[in-house]
C-alpha cells in the first residue's frame, strides 16, 4: 500500500511492509504539473509493487467536507487515468498536527520539520488505515 498526503505544493508518500502492519515515510514529491506528479507515482507503484493507494482526505473537524475535500476527490479521479489501482480516501483530520507535535517533542529544527512533515503525515494516514484493518 502507498499512503498519500496531497497538498497544494507537495505530496507526501509512505509505504507499508508486505504484512501491511507498519507504515514508513518514503519521500515527498514537489508538485509541478499533474501529469509529472502522476508519472512519479506510477514509477513508485511499479518499483514497490503497490497494490492500492490510501489518500488522505482533509475533512473538517466537525466531520463536514470543505473545499479541500473536493480538490482531493478530483485528484483521485484524475489519478484513475494513470493507474488502475484501488484508491481509498481516508479521514486525515489531525494528521499533520499530530506529526508536527511529535517532531516538536523530538526537538527537530523548523527546517527539518518542513523537510519531513509531508511524508510523515502520509505515514500517519497510512498507519491509521492499517490499524483500522488490523483491529477493525
Amino acid at each position: 500500500m502507498l499512503g498519500l498526503d496531497v497538498g497544494s505544493k507537495t505530496i507526501g508518500l509512505a509505504l507499508c511492509d508486505a504484512m501491511q502492519t507498519i507504515a514508513s515515510p518514503l519521500e515527498t514529491i514537489q508538485r509541478t504539473k499533474f501529469s509529472k506528479d502522476a508519472q512519479r507515482l506510477r514509477e513508485l507503484v511499479k518499483e514497490y509493487s503497490i497494490g492500492g493507494l490510501v489518500i488522505g482526505y482533509p475533512m473538517n473537524m466537525d466531520g463536514s467536507e470543505g473545499p479541500r475535500c473536493q480538490s482531493i476527490r478530483q485528484f483521485a479521479v484524475n489519478l484513475e487515468e494513470f493507474t488502475p489501482l484501488p484508491m481509498l480516501l481516508w479521514d486525515e483530520r489531525m494528521s499533520t498536527m499530530a506529526v508536527e507535535r511529535t517532531m516538536l517533542e523530538a526537538d527537530l529544527s523548523r527546517a527539518k520539520r518542513k523537510q519531513h512533515v509531508d511524508k510523515l503525515a502520509a505515514s500517519y494516514i497510512l498507519q491509521g488505515y492499517l490499524d483500522m484493518r488490523a483491529h477493525g
